[in-house]
């Protein structure tokens, strides 16, 4: 490969990259600054194992609510899941924990791969589809694995990307509940 298309291809995939942030709503929208409650969005749930077949409201109303983005497509995101069934089997019904994908579920993946998905990776708490990306641009999804914990009143008070460990998640919950 010469010079002339290894730039041409970086180029490409920056041009995609870009893309994709646009379209899940990665380019932080500035709706929400920490004071000021996000706006709560219903999301269709996902039949799939410890989910349920519905909806789902985002934040929760008067309770802690974690939000974990994912992708079917994302590799770290399958790193992520194991420190995320801990922190599930932790925190227990205190906090509404949710795992959230902005593909475009029952339309260019199907409802069955995410659910195969969910079930490879040991998911077995409850998953929902944001295949508008309004929820990841209220919270400023930028890149993916990304955790939020949201307090009672719907505001944010953690937000990172990237893969974390399960103590990790825990402090970052822990604001959300002060």
């Amino acid at each position: 490969m010469n010079r002339r298309q290894l730039l041409a291809g970086v180029a490409s995939a920056g041009a995609i990259g870009a893309g994709a942030l646009v379209a899940t709503g990665g380019i932080p929208s500035g709706t929400s600054d920490g004071q000021t409650p996000v706006e709560p969005t219903t999301l269709d749930t996902i039949d799939a194992p410890g989910s349920r077949d519905g909806e789902v409201t985002l934040p929760a109303a008067g309770q802690p609510t974690f939000v974990d983005f994912f992708g079917t497509w994302c590799d770290p995101c399958v790193e992520q899941m194991p420190a995320l069934a801990e922190v599930e089997d932790r925190v227990g019904d205190d906090v509404q924990f949710v795992s959230v994908t902005t593909e475009d579920v029952g339309g260019s993946v199907s409802t069955e791969s995410v659910v195969e998905w969910w079930r490879e990776n040991d998911g077995d708490w409850l998953v929902a589809a944001d295949v508008t990306a309004e929820l990841a641009a209220k919270l400023n999804v930028g890149g993916y694995p990304t955790a939020v914990a949201l307090d009672a009143d719907g505001r944010i008070r953690w937000s990172e990307s990237g893969i974390h460990s399960a103590d990790e998640l825990i402090a970052g919950i822990e604001t959300a509940r002060d």
